[in-house]
């Protein structure tokens, strides 16, 4: 039997991908808190928990009609972002996928109830919210990423969640699960860009999305998924990333609203012109979490 060893809301935010000296630069001569956090989470937790497989929750790659989940036996190449070519380009890649564990995500989905396909077509395109966690944490584990639903409601993730952790658990692997994403996710506009390019959250858009985010994480620290969950009307307004289906699938996989492993931070709360953006990691018990 399979288990989920670990999960994390984690930032892919594109400034981690930058150098040292130009993301000092952008914050005032300071190094932003999500690199050292992503240094850490490799050295101090993936490290110990040596996964077999890592599934990604990648919040860039927005599909319609379905979930589809990466089924490919290898994936190699060079990812220039279309967003942001400046800062992501020719970023290299090479990991071998996990089209077994995709396959049984298919049939638990749709199982479930919720339309979910597996795809291994060489020419699907892959995206940084995937490919600058590869960067950071891939040490030879199997990379899996899931698209986010963008016609999909909270029950959906939800569903598409439970889907993962049942696939797990009829699978053989150890897992880890990252919902690779931000938490509110407005943008200051073009020509006010510069004066916010800084992590300290006093650049967060604005000061209620602040404060919807924090409440969040403190309801994630003391492992009140259940508030997190039975919130989500009230945190709309403040545009969370892909709707927070990558937290709601993740916290799904690992039990849903009766999940009560608390969030420790492995970084600051900080700004990304206007986002919010944060390392979240939760522990779950040694033999992992088994649906």
């Amino acid at each position: 039997m399979g288990a989920i060893v670990g999960a994390g809301l984690i930032s892919h935010v594109p400034t981690i991908m930058f150098d040292e000296p130009m993301r000092r630069r952008l914050n005032e001569g300071r190094e932003i808190s999500l690199v050292p956090g992503l240094h850490r989470l490799r050295s101090e937790i993936l490290d110990d928990l040596r996964p077999d497989t890592i599934v990604i929750l990648d919040t860039h790659w927005f599909t319609t009609v379905e979930h589809v989940v990466s089924s490919h036996d290898h994936r190699e190449g060079l990812m220039t972002s279309s967003e942001l070519p400046r800062g992501m380009r020719q970023v290299p890649y090479d990991y071998d996928g996990d089209p077994e564990l995709a396959r049984l995500i298919e049939t638990q989905g749709n199982a479930l109830g919720t339309p979910t396909t597996a795809i291994d077509d060489p020419y699907l395109p892959v995206y940084y919210a995937t490919i600058n966690l590869v960067h950071y944490l891939h040490r030879g584990e199997r990379i899996l990423s899931t698209s986010i639903v963008q016609t999909g409601d909270e029950d959906d993730f939800l569903t598409f969640g439970r889907a993962i952790g049942e696939a797990v658990a009829a699978s053989d692997r150890r897992v880890v699960v990252l919902a690779s994403g931000g938490m509110s996710h407005t943008f200051h506009r073009l020509k006010e860009l510069p004066k916010h390019e800084a992590s300290d959250p006093s650049h967060i858009v604005t000061p209620e999305a602040r404060a919807a985010d924090e409440q969040r994480l403190a309801w994630m620290q003391a492992g009140d998924h259940a508030a997190v969950i039975d919130h989500m009307d009230d945190y709309h307004p403040h545009n969370p990333e892909g709707g927070f289906g990558h937290y709601l699938a993740m916290v799904a996989a690992i039990g849903g609203r009766d999940c009560t492993a608390p969030g420790r931070l492995l970084s600051d709360y900080e700004n990304a012109t206007g986002t919010g953006q944060v390392h979240v990691w939760f522990d779950l018990p040694s033999a992992g979490w088994t649906a």
